[in-house]
């Protein structure tokens, strides 16, 4: 049961790692306390059977590792949210140059040449019922 806990003790605390490294850092809390129980627990375990402890320090280090950088970038890098209406006004502009552009296209000066065997040889597949 004891191996049990620190395995699983182990995997949820290196989540909670990588976790608190990527932009989604404030999940990582979640698993970081997670861990932390499993942590406790097996170290309870640990203490009643006398056997050494030296893996669940590992599980407390990386889940130490893991509420200090989310706490850092929760506390230090706020997300910038652009200006919504520049954007807005160049997605318009970007849309009336298109319009002017196609306008001025004229279609009849336009060649092209459709080759009328070519287009005899296409075939058509009926969709089945």
């Amino acid at each position: 049961m004891r191996r049990v806990f620190i395995i699983l003790g182990i995997i949820v605390a290196v989540l909670a790692l990588i976790l608190s490294a990527t932009p989604l850092s404030q999940l990582a809390f979640v698993p970081a306390v997670i861990a932390l129980l499993l942590g406790f627990v097996a170290f309870y375990l640990s203490k009643q059977q006398q056997r050494p402890r030296k893996t669940i320090q590992l599980i407390f280090l990386l889940t130490l590792m893991s509420f200090i950088l989310s706490t850092y970038k929760t506390i230090f890098h706020t997300s910038e949210i652009g200006d919504l209406e520049e954007f807005e006004t160049k997605t318009e502009a970007s849309m009336e140059d298109s319009k002017d552009i196609l306008e001025d296209l004229d279609m009849e000066e336009l060649d092209v040449d459709y080759d009328d065997a070519a287009m005899d040889t296409l075939e058509v597949e009926e969709l089945p019922e």
